[in-house]
């Protein structure tokens, strides 16, 4: 369990987390109020280890209808744009979860404050779990879960804040689809060596599952066949995957997988699962460890 400079449980259920600048900053789900919104919570750290509290980027407000008390605010994501905004994505929804929208709000400093701009769902589609994700020539993109059609990758306008086009649409998992397809949710996208990796869960509500990763050339596929990223069997050691950091060091690039252990019954204190995650030549493994670091200068795991 991570606390922060306060002595306080953090806050990064859900979490998305980007480097700027000489800070790792992290955007999680507060749960204070258990499954509704009780704020998106901002930290930083210089290490990925010990961590600042910012406070609320996004807090709750009550004359805000997306962002009111009683609704459902989740997987915040940020990436900065071409012109130099932050910009947050999130899913929206209801107590519910009826509405399955995507919500986008926009700072200048990486922990806010945000001003929420609207929700929608993406060129008509049900948005649930949601990932982002900006490629070497800044081109961002949406990832996004939708039951009813799959696991779509969007890509955004140049600023962020709009959809412009699905770049795939059927990334489906092998389940039951007798009521039509559906597809990974928690969706994380990185890419090593020109390769894209789509990692993603199950849709087996709070328990855990085996989590996926396929891989590709292109967005637009085609995609290679689902497979493990731990042992199978062992439900992702008992998580399920929030996002994938990547840490440029001067001697190694690595990769840390970041999952949640979600206890319905104590959501605030669901414990965050951080572990090294090999990433080469077409395969990502996770590697369990009980006690491990990462060094952010050189980029090394011991």
């Amino acid at each position: 369990m991570f606390v922060d400079d306060q002595r306080a449980v953090a806050q990064l259920h859900g979490v998305g987390i980007q480097k700027f600048g000489e800070r790792f900053y992290a955007w999680g789900e507060d749960k204070t109020n258990g499954g509704h919104f009780g704020g998106v919570a901002c930290y930083s750290s210089p290490d990925l280890a010990t961590w600042t509290a910012h406070g609320h980027a996004l807090p709750v407000t009550p004359d805000v209808p997306d962002l009111a008390p009683g609704r459902v605010i989740e997987r915040p994501k940020v990436l900065r744009n071409p012109a130099g905004k932050y910009v947050m994505f999130l899913h929206v929804d209801s107590a519910d979860y009826a509405d399955a929208r995507v919500g986008w709000a926009l700072a200048d400093r990486p922990e806010g404050p945000y001003s929420y701009l609207r929700s929608e769902r993406p060129l008509g589609n049900i948005s649930r779990d949601i990932g982002a994700f900006a490629d070497n020539d800044g081109t961002g993109y949406l990832l996004s879960e939708d039951r009813e059609h799959g696991l779509h990758i969007y890509r955004l306008s140049a600023d962020y804040v709009t959809v412009e086009e699905i770049v795939a649409t059927t990334l489906t998992s092998p389940g039951d689809h007798s009521a039509g397809p559906h597809g990974y949710e928690s969706p994380a996208l990185v890419k090593v060596d020109d390769l894209y990796y789509l990692f993603g869960s199950d849709l087996t509500g709070w328990s855990a599952n085996d989590n996926k990763v396929a891989t590709a050339r292109s967005l637009a596929g085609p995609w290679s066949d689902w497979a493990d990223i731990a042992p199978a069997g062992s439900a992702t050691y008992n998580s399920q995957i929030s996002t994938i950091v990547t840490v440029h060091g001067s001697r190694a690039t690595s990769h840390v997988y970041v999952g949640d252990r979600w206890d319905r019954d104590d959501l605030f204190h669901s414990a965050p699962v951080w572990l090294p995650v090999r990433i080469d030549d077409g395969t990502a493994e996770l590697e369990w460890r009980a006690t491990w670091t990462i060094d952010p200068v050189t980029g090394l795991i011991a």
